[in-house]
């Protein structure tokens, strides 16, 4: 049985070095899984949405059941439409929610669920006015109509949001007026409970100084953000200690790094648990006869099933539902706060992953 995985094998920089571990991924699944009826069939996208159109025909025509991949949205696009004619479903690796769907189905996480679980936890803490300082791109705006709908449907307010340019100076006017707001919010004695500021290693070493400056730390405010926190240095700007995001638990993860390392020499790329956990799916269900292991009722089974970031299903609109956890900034690194709750009788599909 095949199954083909698409990846931008030659492309140029950190592109290619991170489809190259997600490669080695699917080969450490396949390895550790250790099912020989199962044949994994890797072909080169070249990093174009033509490529990766190239790849799925060839793919298909090698008697491919399943496509794993592509990387890029643009590249799914191209493919979604060859795989559904010929009958062959797609777990790809994009975050991007339009493409997802039709017997496309997206491993990435998607931003908006972050933001639902982060917001929830927040309100079942107590907290119910709420602030947002956000980046002024299409990322932004995705995150923006997710916090929106999610303080809402929790019966909370959002009393202050302000956006900035990303990859400039120009952050350091919206980030006073967001701490103006949140002091004349304090003094009005209408304190905002938390401000949301979803960011990454790129953008928020530049935003804690500024937050920092303002003494914000001393506000009783509460930071919270998305999965882009997940670095190790977030820590060092305390203003962040003590704040919470919502993230895969990084037990699984902190496993599967070490065993990847141990195999190959080198560290994955935070990709790479997605590539793991598609090859782990196809094993998973390749037990079953021809033409019925990956129907839609299979591939959505209401269980889930359980990889290195923890339980995830999929949906009839092709969208992978996780569960995911709440990781509070520690000076160094970061705790599990709250734990995902899973999926009721998930089934497992990562026996090597060690339980804590």
């Amino acid at each position: 049985m095949k199954v083909a995985l698409l990846l931008p094998l030659t492309s140029t920089g950190h592109t290619e070095a991170v489809a190259k571990a997600l490669k080695q991924a699917g080969e450490l699944a396949l390895f550790e899984l250790d099912n020989p009826d199962v044949q994994l069939i890797a072909k080169d996208t070249k990093s174009t949405p033509e490529g990766a159109q190239a790849a799925a025909e060839e793919a298909i025509r090698e008697g491919a059941e399943l496509i794993l991949g592509p990387l890029f949205a643009s590249s799914v696009r191209a493919v979604a439409p060859i795989a559904r004619q010929a009958g062959v479903p797609v777990l790809a690796f994009s975050n991007d929610g339009q493409v997802a769907g039709n017997g496309t189905y997206l491993l990435g996480f998607m931003p908006q669920q972050e933001v639902g679980r982060v917001i929830a936890h927040s309100l079942s803490r107590g907290h119910r006015r709420f602030a947002a300082l956000l980046p002024d791109d299409s990322y932004g705006k995705v995150i923006e109509a997710a916090f929106r709908d999610a303080v809402a449907s929790g019966g909370g307010v959002i009393a202050a949001l302000e956006t900035y340019p990303p990859g400039s100076n120009a952050m350091v006017e919206p980030a006073e007026r967001i701490v103006k707001e949140l002091r004349e919010a304090e003094e009005a004695l209408q304190p905002i409970d938390a401000l949301f500021v979803p960011g990454g290693p790129e953008t928020l070493p530049r935003l804690g100084p500024l937050l920092s400056y303002a003494s914000l730390g001393t506000t009783g405010v509460t930071l919270l953000g998305t999965s882009g926190w997940d670095y190790p240095s977030i820590g060092r700007e305390e203003v962040f200690r003590g704040g919470w995001y919502a993230s895969a638990d990084p037990r699984g993860w902190r496993d599967f790094s070490e065993r990847f390392a141990a195999t190959f020499g080198s560290s994955p790329p935070r990709l790479a648990s997605m590539a793991y956990d598609a090859v782990s799916i196809a094993i998973r269900l390749a037990g079953q006869p021809a033409g019925a292991r990956y129907t839609a009722v299979n591939l959505t089974r209401q269980a889930g099933f359980t990889g290195i970031d923890g339980p995830v299903r999929l949906r009839e609109s092709g969208i992978a539902e996780r569960s995911l956890a709440i990781l509070e900034v520690q000076s160094v690194g970061a705790t599990v706060v709250d734990p995902p709750t899973g999926f009721e009788s998930s089934t497992h599909f990562s026996p090597s992953r060690r339980v804590n």
